[in-house]
């Protein structure tokens, strides 16, 4: 007779446990376990506990491969799922092996379970377990399909509502709960306020701050109300606002922006010149030609208007980033002037406000719809259609794609389907696709990966730039982290090359997310384990510290729209002179549009209790020692990080938080 000893650990989250019958059913290389119900006295399977049972066969069941849990019916009750968390069976030679399970089950429903150690295609030692692999991926390549929305965009998973996905992809019942209850708050303050009226118009741009009386930020409720107008708050928000990637250091002007020495010279250190100044690297620009020529949105009937502008920048001896020149459209003319901070207080003002608002518009449809959504659902795709719940690199992934693909189904409800902020702003649906086309077709591979993105802008030695700084040191924590499970799952290049399943993925990556756009440099196939964990590092910062980076901060920078809305209602002014603030009013949406570009930066930034945070790991896919480490190491590094900002956070008048890790989720979660 011998004894297996087995842990079965429920799901802390809400309504995790049942009262049906749980079976197990044991599977080794000498024979298997009968069915077996786990049931001890009192309740099992109570949400967060563990459970301890024993089964019990005639003989060893030799090398131990798969565990089977089944779930049926206590009585007449109604259905009760259970989520399992995992499965610890100690053997009769005392083996331990952790089976992962994290996931829900239904009545009826059974779940064969494979142990917790890493292992390649080809690396399996058993018919059975090479089997069940392949069963796997064709059941989840069934499961998971890619969908085609738009010509041009990646492509997105073909489910349509947050309830067609799986339970495990979803989010938890607490989740759902806080995400209805802030909406319902949001609706019902706004209609108390009499704030949800169509046709409605500002009359004073400060009853702006009475929007969200219950919602402020240090941020949003004084700094940026107050110094919106100001110069070079203007430039920070370049380097440390929601968007800090769009500038680039300017060595010598384009032919299209004909900024001379005499105009910008009153805003120069005395003494010096605009080339001079170009030469020592202190000036930067900021080109939005991405934006011209796409097609806007009719709003009453008229033509609505978007800036394509330039902005040069300059670094005063003081360390701060200045706007020094901003031209609106691309091609020079009498009717598209240089605008400078000498000019009337208002053309000035306005200009920025154009300036500001194509930003905004290109930082939530390329920089975070985009470049972290919409790739994230790509890498969550064909994560799980090509790499087996075994393979090592899918338990080092899964952690990374927690909700992805509930929230992205409730994103482009949100933001792009009629009514949305983004479907409501200047460019329209219309307009905002051909904006993603034309950002997609162009996309680099190294514009992705920090450290050359940042070298390819010259931005490697500005001054106050906290997001680098901060960005920078994650992206190379990271990148040691990946660096050091890569290593340890794969001895050689060789070994690499033959990984069938890794290769796919990364194939599927390219067809689906890149559009096989070879001239991108996106690797449609590893060569190395160089390659291997740079690509992994580049998806693990892009769904959790890019995604913190761009989002994190929308409530303090975007609730206060005249720092920045996606929509507004008059032309950019074609002669100077001839503005007041009144018009800047009347350039400002009316208050529906106004605050449903809040509701939209409230909802997308809010904080949820039921969160995982970079480094954190509360579902255990790993069972080898050496990963284990690894992820300590992370841990300390990430808790090295966090007291680093902190202290420099304490002497900041505008501290950048959002990229310390007590606020940087593992995943695209929100």
């Amino acid at each position: 007779m011998a004894e297996y000893k087995v842990k079965v650990t429920t799901g802390t989250m809400k309504h995790s446990g049942t009262i049906d019958h749980i079976y197990i059913l044991l599977i080794g290389t000498e024979g298997q376990s009968e069915r077996t119900e786990l049931n001890n006295v009192g309740i099992d399977f109570i949400t967060g506990k563990t459970g301890a049972y024993t089964v019990k066969t005639s003989s060893s069941l030799g090398k131990l491969l798969l565990v089977k849990v089944e779930k049926d019916p206590f009585l007449i009750f109604p259905e009760d799922e259970w989520y399992c968390s995992k499965i610890e069976v100690t053997t009769p030679e005392e083996e331990e092996i952790l089976f992962p399970c994290y996931r829900w089950l239904s009545r009826g429903e059974f779940v064969e379970l494979r142990g917790g150690k890493g292992v390649k295609f080809l690396a399996e030692e058993h018919p059975m377990l090479l089997n069940h692999r392949k069963t796997e991926l064709r059941f989840k390549k069934g499961s998971y399909q890619w969908k085609i929305i738009n010509d041009g965009l990646p492509h997105i998973s073909h489910f349509k509502d947050v309830f067609e996905l799986f339970a495990e992809v979803r989010f938890s019942l607490s989740k759902s709960e806080e995400y209805e209850h802030t909406q319902r708050m949001i609706t019902l303050e706004l209609a108390m306020k009499g704030l949800a009226e169509p046709g409605k118009k500002w009359k004073r741009i400060e009853d702006m701050k009475n929007v969200f009386q219950f919602k402020k930020t240090t941020m949003s409720g004084e700094y940026v109300s107050e110094h919106w107008k100001e110069d070079d708050f203007f430039g920070y928000q370049f380097l440390n606002g929601t968007n800090p990637n769009v500038i680039k250091r300017c060595s010598k002007l384009p032919p299209n922006f004909p900024v001379t020495d005499e105009m910008v010279k009153p805003f120069l250190e005395t003494g010096t010149t605009l080339e001079k100044e170009m030469e020592e690297g202190n000036t930067f620009l900021c080109d939005q030609k991405i934006m011209d020529g796409l097609p806007t949105r009719l709003k009453d009937g008229n033509p609505l208007h978007v800036a394509a502008g330039l902005c040069l920048f300059y670094k005063n001896p003081e360390g701060k980033l200045l706007p020094i020149a901003i031209q609106l459209y691309q091609q020079p003319s009498e009717q598209n002037p240089i605008f400078l901070p000498s000019d009337l207080e208002t053309d000035w003002l306005l200009a920025k406000l154009f300036f500001r608002s194509s930003d905004l518009i290109q930082h939530q449809t390329l920089y975070h719809l985009l470049h972290t959504h919409y790739l994230a659902e790509v890498f969550t795709i064909a994560t799980f259609r090509c790499l087996p719940t075994i393979h090592p690199l899918y338990k080092l992934l899964i952690p990374h794609f927690r909700y992805t693909l509930h929230i992205n189904i409730l994103v482009r409800k949100l933001l792009l389907s009629p009514g949305g902020a983004l479907s409501e702003s200047s460019l329209g649906v219309e307009g905002l696709m051909e904006l993603m086309r034309r950002d997609l077709s162009q996309l680099t591979y190294s514009s992705l990966c920090l450290p050359e993105n940042i070298k390819e802008r010259g931005l490697e030695s500005i001054p106050n730039f906290y997001y680098r700084d901060d960005a920078l040191k994650l992206w190379n924590y990271l990148n040691e982290y990946a660096t050091a499970m890569v290593d340890y799952y794969y001895t050689s290049d060789c070994d690499v090359m033959k990984d069938i399943e890794l290769q796919e993925w990364v194939n599927e990556i390219f067809t689906h997310g890149f559009l096989e756009n070879k001239r991108s440099g996106f690797p449609s196939c590893f060569n190395t384990i160089e390659e291997v964990a740079k690509f992994i590092t580049m998806v693990i910062f892009r769904v959790s510290v890019q995604h913190a980076a761009v989002n994190n901060g929308q409530y303090d920078y975007n609730s206060w729209v005249p720092n920045g809305s996606l929509l507004l209602c008059k032309p950019p002014p074609a002669i100077k002179g001839q503005s007041s603030m009144q018009t800047v009013l009347e350039t400002l949406p009316d208050v529906e549009d106004s605050v449903k570009i809040m509701s939209a930066a409230r909802i997308l930034s809010e904080k949820y209790t039921d969160v995982v945070l970079l480094g954190e790991f509360p579902e255990e896919h790993f069972d080898e020692p050496i990963p284990k480490e690894i992820i300590k190491v992370l841990q300390a590094d990430l808790s090295y990080i966090r007291e680093e900002i902190a202290a420099r956070n304490s002497k900041l008048e505008m501290p950048y938080t959002y990229l310390n890790p007590d606020v940087v989720e593992n995943s695209v979660t929100i």
